[in-house]
Parts: C-alpha cells; sequence; structure tokens
C-alpha cells in the first residue's frame, strides 16, 4: 500500500542522492518559474479570489510575490518602499490602474506588470492604505 510506496521513495533517495537533488533542483524550478510567469503576465490562469477586506492580508495575496513580503521588491518586481512611489509621484489611483489594466515599465527593468484581476476597487483601496502606512513608517511620504 501507500507506506510500502513512501518507504520505497525513501529508499531510493537513500540509494541514489542525486535524485533527491533532482527532485528538489525541479520542485525549486517549478516554483520559480510559475511565480516568474505571474510576475510577467505570462500566466493564462484564471483570476485569484480574494476575500475581506484587510489590506496587509490582501497585499499578502496579490501583491508580494513580486513587491515582496517586506515591500522592498523581488527579482520579479520594484519595491514600494523607494521614493519612487512616494504619493506625490505615483498617487493611490496608480495602484488602482495598475491592479486593473497592468503597468508598463517605466521606472525598473522587470518587464511590464500584468493586471491582477479579482480584487475589488474597495480591497485595492485597503492594499493602498497598507502600503502608504508602511511607507510612512519607513520615512516615505
Amino acid at each position: 500500500g501507500a507506506p510500502a510506496r513512501r518507504l520505497g521513495r525513501a529508499r531510493m533517495y537513500t540509494r541514489w542522492p542525486g535524485a533527491m537533488l533532482l527532485a528538489l533542483t525541479l520542485t525549486l524550478t517549478l516554483t520559480l518559474t510559475l511565480a516568474g510567469a505571474a510576475c510577467s503576465g505570462a500566466s493564462n490562469a484564471p483570476a485569484a479570489s480574494f476575500v475581506g477586506n484587510d489590506g496587509t492580508a490582501l497585499y499578502a495575496q496579490a501583491c508580494a510575490a513580486c513587491h515582496g513580503a517586506d515591500l522592498r521588491g523581488t527579482d520579479h518586481g520594484p519595491p514600494f518602499l523607494d521614493a519612487i512611489y512616494r504619493p506625490a509621484h505615483h498617487g493611490d489611483g496608480a495602484f488602482l490602474l495598475a491592479i486593473r489594466g497592468g503597468s508598463r515599465a517605466h521606472h525598473w527593468r522587470f518587464g511590464n506588470m500584468p493586471p491582477i484581476p479579482g480584487l475589488t476597487d474597495e480591497q485595492v483601496a485597503a492594499i493602498t492604505r497598507f502600503v502608504r502606512e508602511q511607507q510612512r513608517a519607513a520615512g516615505i511620504d
């Protein structure tokens, strides 16, 4: 049954450590590829379902993969804790426009941002408030 199959896999990895390394490498590659595809707009996945109006939770679900859980950016998207995203340069409406229609790369070299379907205007406003709170805490006004 299932326990025997699991034991068989464990033995395979013990006998062939390269097999475990290959499995881990393939898993990591797939994960990074999917994250990169989502951040570059290459995904044809259906819209995510976002629930509630908590800006912190919504940011974690909809934005953090590309912009970083700490808002400091990733290899796939720019940081929001940067003077470029201060309210005087990118007003709150810019967040709604970018989420609805995507955004062409213009300050960074991450490629274009795809639209993020599935968020209501109220949810986008909650995300924007969260980002602004974090910016103020970092001295970006």
